[in-house]
């Protein structure tokens, strides 16, 4: 199939899926005008300004700067690919998905089937292991979940299963009429040397891993008594299933979240933590699998909220192990804070020992990433000991240093000298002696390029959205700097030749998350309106043409130098006479 034939369908799909109905399935809009407005589903905010543009089908978010059109909200929303938000579409529009290209056609649909039937597979799995659950011969596995204090309700909740052997999960697969290469490819089974299917967890508590499309992907699997082979076991990657880009807990998550906006998330390391929090009222909660954290777990995260609060274990080594990773939150800019629990408890021992209450007070003590560092140096050290006592302020040092500010480390200063019992002074002294990190230079002053650049986009709006005083305005004329721009220009200019300019068709050019495209739907946000938009746009129509006739003859002055002979230099000089004739004209305009 043509790329023509795939633009066409993709014309159609949106034609046919509301963009106001698709969003207003997920979230909760309210009607302002002509506007529909929500809080963000896409950072945690508490005053709306997520805004649906029912007419010119398209989002934006005056917070946080995210836009798109109906396959680009799914496709964040849920987080898929571009083709799995078309597919979820497409279901809900009742229309097949066409394949690329003639050659590509038979490869696509034998992947589609695949994938159908290694999540069919995965499903009657997960019936298999819950069955095995509630049949009465599973004794171990509830006695397990009984120790744990979970409840026969929160089971259900998350699907808990069991494996009683090694055998009876291929010979079930098998006889529902899955062949053996889908049961090995799933990761449900392995197969020995000879050839003989078993289950890969077999004999352990089985979690379900579900993704946020209600998908089962994955199991993980808890051994119920102390062995040699590992204590938890996950799936291996498969088609379906990639660790590095899923969160233990994301599916109820997301539910959450369609009821009400999530302040913060609670990351913590394993199933049954999750599991245990979960049970006790703390529904904002997801786990990363046993696995440091992956810029698209982080990523993920920030889907749901860009608060992050880390509750690891509350044993220093591993506090400290599992600390190394958290710099990918701070820079895909989430904010952290870090749970500080008693020494040698996780979160699951917290609620099971002392309670919820216990657990809320933890959270309550959340602190900034920097100052559970100095925490976790300090619970290195014997503090008594004189010789640990300078360790622990050499390591110290090294950290207060990284401080964003003057006053922060101040105050981490001064907390480090309370507690090693050594003067600020000295640990001032020392601090200062040591190379400092430089600070970045102030930014030369730009008001004049911010100027132009506010031009720019403020006539590129209006001539996107059919403003009735920009419809006339050549877009050609006018050389735009910026790639996003300069390709926006050439947008408008042949959707007009087409007949009419189609707003939403920009985030087939430019995706969500371009930053100038996003500044450019931010200038249609209403501020302007009736006289004083037009006028403002003659204003900033003439600046752009001040700035091209200025550039212009700045390089037939520079030609002029350069001139050959007299009559050429005078050639250059009549052109500069002209030009500078015509910028009075257009200065006197602005007058």
């Amino acid at each position: 199939m043509s790329d023509g034939v795939y633009a066409e369908f993709l014309t159609q799909l949106k034609e046919k899926c509301d963009l106001v109905e698709v969003i207003g399935s997920y979230i909760k809009l309210d009607k302002r005008g002509y506007t529909y407005w929500a809080c963000c589903p896409f950072h945690h905010e508490k005053t709306p300004s997520f805004a649906v543009n029912a007419a010119d089908r398209y989002y934006h978010c005056f917070g946080c700067g995210v836009s798109g059109d109906v396959v680009t909200f799914v496709k964040e929303y849920e987080n898929v690919d571009f083709r799995g938000a078309v597919e979820i579409l497409a279901k809900r529009a009742g229309l097949e998905v066409p394949v690329f290209d003639n050659r590509s056609s038979e490869e696509a649909q034998k992947k589609k089937a695949q994938k159908d039937r290694l999540s069919s597979l995965m499903k009657d799995a997960a019936r298999f292991y819950l069955n095995n659950l509630w049949s009465g011969r599973a004794e171990k596995h509830l006695e397990y979940l009984s120790r744990r204090k979970v409840e026969p309700t929160t089971m259900k909740k998350f699907g808990l299963g069991a494996s009683l052997d090694f055998n009876s999960l291929p010979k079930y697969l098998r006889e529902k009429g899955y062949t053996a290469e889908e049961c090995t490819l799933s990761g449900a089974c392995g197969r020995t040397e000879e050839g003989r299917l078993f289950d890969a967890l077999g004999g352990r508590l089985i979690i379900p891993i579900i993704n946020n499309l209600d998908e089962v992907i994955a199991f993980g699997g808890r051994m119920l008594e102390k062995t040699d082979r590992a204590k938890y076991k996950n799936t291996c990657d498969t088609p379906l299933f990639d660790k590095r880009k899923n969160l233990y807990n994301i599916n109820l998550v997301k539910r959450e979240k369609r009821v009400a906006a999530i302040p913060y998330l609670i990351m913590l390391e394993g199933y049954m933590d999750v599991i245990s929090l979960y049970q006790a009222g703390f529904h904002n909660v997801v786990a990363s699998m046993g696995t440091s954290l992956t810029k698209e777990q982080v990523r993920l995260c920030k889907r749901y909220s860009d608060t992050v609060l880390i509750s690891y274990d509350g044993d220093a080594a591993g506090q400290s192990a599992n600390l190394r990773g958290l710099k990918l939150l701070e820079d895909e800019g989430v904010n952290i804070r870090v749970v500080p629990l008693p020494d040698g408890l996780d979160p699951d021992d917290v609620i099971v020992k002392r309670g919820a209450e216990e657990y809320k007070k933890c959270l309550s003590a959340a602190m900034p990433l920097i100052d559970y560092r100095l925490l976790s140096i300090k619970r290195k050290f014997d503090l008594s000991d004189p010789y640990q006592r300078r360790e622990y302020t050499r390591e110290a040092l090294v950290v207060v240093k990284e401080a964003e500010s003057a006053s922060e480390r101040e105050e981490l200063l001064k907390r480090v000298s309370k507690e090693a019992n050594v003067s600020y002074a000295s640990l001032l002294r020392d601090l200062e002696s040591s190379p400092q990190k430089k600070e970045p230079p102030p930014p030369r002053p730009r008001e004049e390029t911010d100027r132009i650049r506010k031009a720019e986009r403020f006539i590129l709006a209006a001539c996107l959205f059919n403003q009735e005083y920009a419809k006339s305005c050549n877009l050609y004329e006018f050389g735009f700097r910026d790639e996003t721009l300069e390709q926006l220009s050439e947008y408008i200019m042949e959707e007009r030749e087409r007949g009419k300019v189609r707003p939403s068709g920009v985030f087939d050019l430019f995706g969500s998350d371009n930053a100038e495209l996003n500044a450019v739907l931010e200038r249609n946000n209403g501020d302007l309106e009736g006289a004083v938009a037009e006028k403002y746009f003659n204003d900033c129509v003439r600046l752009l043409r001040q700035r091209e006739i200025e550039e212009q003859i700045a390089v037939c002055r520079a030609a002029s130098v350069q001139a050959e002979n007299l009559e050429e230099r005078g050639e250059y000089l009549t052109r500069i006479k002209e030009l500078t004739k015509k910028l009075s004209r257009l200065k006197r305009q602005e007058e």
